[in-house]
């Protein structure tokens, strides 16, 4: 099964400095039928105004993950971690038994990103961040694991609390990646930019997809495609 969520499907909210879609149930937006995919709570798509950001708020028990698209973020939390993530490339923090943290678009341009929260494995670990430079290049027309928690993540990966990860790849129009999902395993699938068919299915830009009972994926671009993939364990 593959079911897409096109963009204007999505929940959301304008404050004017913050855009956001929510691809799940988040602050003032719910819906019973997306409450999250498997231990995959949040999928918001944001943009973030120039100068502006989150100020400094507490989080428990989550693995969050910012894929920077456009732009570039800037992380202050209370254990003196302090780094600016930039379009590409990959920052997690894991909330654990907790944590107090800015986010802050410092740039004279807009930033867009993706934020992804995935509930953790096991509550009140030794809360931490890291980021990680991923060029583009290195997952030209492949699919590379950007932040993961499975027993095959490679070292270059950021680790989560989970047994899941968080996949990337840029493609040129008309070629295709693949991958195999163990049996039970879940998958969500965003494109950031440019479409493309997941099995035959048509995902747009920015859409959502929502996979269960496919053992193996081939993801074909429609046209030059940036994507992002999780890797779930199946549903409790």
């Amino acid at each position: 099964m593959i079911d897409v969520r096109k963009l204007e499907t999505l929940g959301g909210a304008d404050h004017g400095w913050l855009d956001a879609k929510h691809h799940f149930s988040f602050a003032n937006y719910y819906d019973p039928d997306r409450m999250g995919w498997g231990p995959l709570r949040v999928w918001n798509d944001d943009r973030i105004e120039a100068g502006t950001g989150f100020p400094p708020h507490p989080h428990r028990d989550m693995e969050i993950i910012t894929y920077v698209r456009k732009g570039a973020i800037t992380h202050r939390d209370h254990m003196n971690n302090e780094g600016r993530t930039v379009a590409g490339d990959v920052q997690v923090m894991s909330a654990g038994k907790g944590v107090e943290h800015a986010e802050w678009n410092l740039e004279p341009e807009d930033t867009t990103l993706f934020q992804i929260w995935i509930e953790p494995r096991e509550k009140g670990i030794r809360p931490r961040w890291e980021a990680a430079t991923f060029p583009k290049e290195d997952r030209k027309n492949q699919l590379v694991q950007l932040a993961s928690g499975k027993a095959d993540a490679p070292a270059e990966a950021l680790w989560i609390a989970q047994d899941a990860a968080i996949l990337g790849a840029t493609l040129d129009a008309g070629q295709e990646v693949t991958l195999d999902l163990a049996p039970g395993r879940l998958a969500y699938l965003v494109p950031a930019r440019g479409g493309v068919t997941v099995n035959g299915v048509e995902v747009p830009e920015r859409a959502g997809a929502a996979i269960k009972g496919e053992e193996h994926l081939v993801i074909r671009a429609e046209t030059d495609a940036e994507i992002i993939l999780a890797d779930l364990p199946p549903q409790a």
